[in-house]
């Protein structure tokens, strides 16, 4: 019984975001409320009062934030980290005996009952707070005290001592004896800002030279910056830059045999001139590699490297840790297979192996090594192929020195997999949406993500392609579907990018019967017309500088779909925190045929009355329509511009639109005349 705590009646009990039991942080960015909620209550009618605590791991203070009632013993409370790093945070409960004594208090004097023997027990509870006070404060309370015991209006007497000035002097010298702490501390991961908006661009740097049959360089690539920070991406992604093995070399479409000269995959890493810390020679050297980034960062764009781990049977690895990898009886190295697939030139690293320490060692110092050439962001390939150890591990020990690193996991996998690589430190997350292309399908997609405990840690990042990726929707749907599917990227996630420039060319032949690219750049170099524009091009252009402007665009978190009972149609609303800048998105989702209907605006969501005018931007085409309530009209010609990024503004005298009348009817007008 000595052990127990029996003068501490407070329970406190499911409490969110709590991840796995508390054993994994949840995730915000600087500048990102994270809300913290809980159920506090106590035994019998005694009041309770709940304040949520927080500090940076660097800090040994607590900031204590008194929470808010919202009902059935649910409380709120919230705070807004500000620096980057690890912190922490837990729930205090009490009984607050004198906003009990309060109540009762009130309560007896409106029932014109005696409350003589009352105002003493408040007289008690105002000096035995004075115990914990500062002098002046001390002097106030026993002076009220004494006003209370010999009170000569019992009126004025209640209402100064439930008043504000009462109230807060005793909140602020409670005894804390009694407080119940949670049993647990919780973590906060905080990333910067880019962690939670971002747009990625992805080209092979083998293919960026202005001339044909030539290999691209570094110094290519810094041509080609202009145009992709125009664009209004903030990204660059490369895939491997590393030295490319000539064993089992694939050439051309995947073959398995390669023709002289071919460059074979650049995921086969290491060669006779190195391995994963050297740059592929034909790209220029490492000292040319870190000009390109400094470069970069001039126009406003950071340099994301690919981060593979697997080796070409030619890489130095091989032979100098041989214990690193799988061999057959036969005394050849095991290498990579998907059946029916077989990847000859990959060899995958062996995590079991009994030297895992060295080799995580290794590892580390090869993303150390990247680190000091100024490269701050890693898209990780197929991470989930490898030990969770290992990545929880290593991604800590970054941000133990570099906190502003970001991962981005590829792990197209099962979910549970996908989601135990957020929570062990994986900053964003490649998603499903790239199969995702229904009204319906999207819809719950969304809702999955962003209303339930995935919220709290996992980012996802939407690509409507990759390099190994051409979706079905690409494949039959021509320029309309690379439309909508990137306007969909960019709006429904704050984090989105894709692989260019065959996207904005709108180039999607497939290998027959397959979601991949036939002549896949993945095996050959290319030689691209960069100065090429196209109506792709020019929508990703707007679409990246809609998002840049409209803060309701860089959070992936508030959405709240309409509803149309065409289901070719899907429509989304988005809106900043402070409701200041709304977003209508509406799709066409079929890009063949014009698709039309009553779309409903979730109008409540936005703190917008459902029975006015407002108008309505479309951003994309500067047009501006006068709408009316919750319900109205929309006709989207998927060959003209099948989607709709409007910004809804407030209804003004004398507010103009564009060849629309205030009442129309769909048949007379529509909105893409």
């Amino acid at each position: 019984m000595e052990q127990l705590e029996g003068t501490k009646r407070i329970v406190i009990e499911s409490v969110k975001p709590e991840i796995n039991c508390g054993r994994f942080p949840a995730k915000r960015t600087v500048g990102e409320e994270l809300i913290v909620t809980a159920d506090v209550f106590a035994d019998g009618h005694d009041e309770v009062k709940a304040t949520l605590l927080y500090r940076h791991s660097r800090r040994r203070k607590w900031t204590e934030v008194p929470m808010t009632f919202l009902g059935n013993d649910r409380w709120q409370g919230a705070f807004t980290p500000d620096a980057m790093g690890r912190y922490e945070y837990t729930i205090e409960g009490r009984v607050d005996h004198f906003y009990s004594w309060q109540k009762g208090l009130k309560k007896k004097f409106e029932a014109n009952q005696d409350i003589t023997v009352e105002l003493q027990i408040g007289a008690q509870l105002m000096e035995a707070a004075a115990e914990n006070a500062k002098p002046g404060q001390q002097k106030r309370l026993r002076k009220w005290a004494e006003q209370l015991r010999n009170s000569q209006s019992h009126a004025e007497d209640v209402a100064f001592a439930t008043g504000p000035d009462v109230s807060d002097l005793m909140e602020a010298c409670c005894d804390k004896q009694n407080v119940s702490t949670y049993n647990k501390i919780l973590q906060l991961d905080v990333e910067r800002q880019k962690a939670l908006f971002s747009a990625w661009y992805e080209f092979f740097p083998r293919s960026a030279a202005q001339e044909a049959g030539k290999h691209g360089t570094f110094k290519d690539c810094e041509r080609l910056l202009p145009r992709i920070a125009e664009m209004g991406f903030d990204t660059i992604y490369l895939p491997p830059i590393h030295p490319i093995g000539h064993a089992f070399r694939k050439g051309k479409n995947n073959s398995v045999t390669s023709e002289p000269g071919e460059p074979g995959s650049p995921w086969a890493i290491g060669a006779e001139t190195g391995g994963h810390d050297a740059v592929l020679p034909e790209l220029g050297t490492l000292d040319e590699f870190r000009e390109f980034v400094q470069k970069a960062r001039e126009h406003g764009l950071e340099i994301a490297l690919d981060f593979a781990i697997q080796c070409s049977p030619d890489h130095p690895y091989v032979k100098e840790h041989p214990q690193w990898f799988k061999w057959r009886p036969d005394g050849t190295v095991q290498y990579a297979e998907n059946p029916p697939k077989k990847y000859q030139d990959v060899l995958p690293v062996n995590f079991e192996t009994e030297d895992w320490q060295n080799l995580w060692l290794e590892l580390k110092r090869v993303l150390m090594h990247w680190i000091q050439q100024g490269v701050f962001v890693f898209r990780v390939d197929n991470p989930h192929t490898k030990a969770f150890s290992f990545w929880e591990w290593v991604i800590g020990e970054i941000h133990k020195q570099y906190p502003q690193v970001i991962f981005l996991s590829e792990a197209f996998t099962r979910p549970r997999v996908m989601e135990r690589l957020a929570k062990i430190g994986f900053t964003q997350s490649y998603t499903y949406f790239t199969w995702r292309n229904s009204a319906q399908e999207i819809r719950q997609y969304m809702e999955e993500l962003t209303q339930s405990e995935l919220r709290e840690y996992f980012r996802p990042n939407f690509w409507p392609n990759t390099p190994d990726i051409l979706p079905y929707a690409l494949q039959e749907g021509g320029e309309a579907a690379h439309i909508t599917r990137v306007v969909m990227a960019a709006t429904l996630s704050s984090n989105y990018g894709l692989y260019g420039p065959v996207y904005e060319f709108g180039i999607n032949q497939a290998v027959p019967g397959k979601e991949e690219y036939y002549d896949s750049e993945k095996y050959e170099v290319k030689h691209w017309d960069w100065g090429k524009l196209t109506k792709i091009r020019e929508v990703i252009t707007l679409i990246n500088k809609i998002r840049q402007v409209n803060p309701a665009l860089q959070t992936t978190w508030n959405i709240a779909f309409g509803e149309c009972e065409n289901q070719a149609i899907l429509c989304y609303a988005k809106w900043s925190s402070d409701f200041k800048n709304k977003i209508f998105v509406v799709v066409n989702l079929d890009p063949h045929q014009t698709q039309s209907g009553w779309v409903k605006a979730p109008l409540w969501k936005l703190k917008m009355p459902a029975d006015k005018q407002y108008l309505v931007h479309d951003l994309l085409t500067e047009r501006k329509y006068t709408w009316t309530g919750e319900f109205n009209y929309v006709e989207l010609r998927p060959h003209e511009m099948p989607v709709h990024v409007f910004r809804i503004e407030e209804a003004s005298e004398g507010m103009g639109h564009d060849n629309l009348d205030d009442n129309w009817l769909p048949n007379e007008h529509h909105t893409n005349e």
